[in-house]
């Protein structure tokens, strides 16, 4: 069997189940593995305020873990809190972005310091990333005025069959500028060029000096298929897209069925 030595977890769908809590079992295994050496990197779309309570949570601080938030556009050691990568988007791509999310009758979020900022905070999607991620949702007069920063990601979230069409547009007019993908049916991702969940992690792997032959990744969303197509071993679980099953080495058990923690029983723990 292979020497696996980084785990690398998708949050929502993959780690917590539909509850959004980690399980005793789940939680028990992993802190296991920390204890054996292996280096655990929460890889997720979500801010990196939004991560900080799961990342405490397994402990991370003590072990020396990390933290891939924003679908890889920051990667920060949760120990020290070095951010050892970080990549923005260019400058002027908002005023865009946000023409763009009212010409397809979407709504579109972007993040301040430990806030989600938008135009339209009663969004039924809105509200809902704010409940993944425990943030609190601030209404902005001006969405681009308030951007005067550099941004690292903006999330436009509507109905589907809207941001299959927003998405095909988007890549076709800015798809040499930015990334630009689904995470879930109703997120669309916007992030800096180049950015998913696999780039950022060959650069976390050369920051560790290991290699994706000793890396697990497990996740079950769009913007998870690239780090298991990667990874030496690529877990999807079983509630996965259809298309992320397709592309893994393993399907796993679901999210509510401790699918993560037989993966790690299985391969880190024996």
């Amino acid at each position: 069997m292979a020497d696996y030595k980084v785990l690398v977890l998708d949050i929502d769908g993959t780690l917590t189940n539909s509850k959004k809590e980690i399980t005793p079992r789940t939680k028990q295994a992993i802190l296991a593995a920390q204890e054996k050496g292996v280096v655990v990197v929460l890889a997720s779309g979500r801010p990196s305020p939004g991560i900080v309570h799961v990342a405490n949570e397994l402990e991370l601080d003590k072990f020396g873990g990390y933290v891939l938030s924003f679908n890889g556009a920051v990667i920060t050691n949760y120990q020290t809190k070095e951010v050892v990568f970080e990549k923005v988007m260019p400058d002027g791509i908002v005023p865009i972005l946000y023409e763009e999310s009212k010409k397809a009758g979407v709504s579109i979020v972007s993040y301040l310091d430990d806030v989600i900022v938008t135009e339209t905070p009663d969004n039924e999607y809105i509200q809902y990333e704010a409940f993944l991620n425990r943030m609190k949702v601030v209404k902005v007069d001006d969405f681009v005025d308030t951007l005067r920063s550099p941004v690292t990601k903006c999330l436009m979230v509507g109905e589907p069959e809207l941001l299959v069409k927003e998405e095909e547009r988007l890549k076709k007019k800015l798809g040499d500028r930015l990334n630009v993908y689904r995470s879930e049916p109703f997120f669309l991702e916007i992030m800096p060029l180049n950015i998913d969940k696999a780039y950022s992690l060959g650069k976390l792997l050369k920051h560790l000096n290991l290699s994706k032959e000793q890396m697990i990744a497990c996740g079950d969303g769009f913007n998870d298929r690239s780090m298991i197509e990667y990874a030496g071993l690529g877990v999807a679980m079983c509630n996965a897209q259809p298309e992320v099953k397709a592309a893994a080495d393993l399907v796993t058990l679901t999210n509510d069925e401790d699918g993560v923690a037989l993966v790690v029983e299985d391969y880190m723990l024996k």
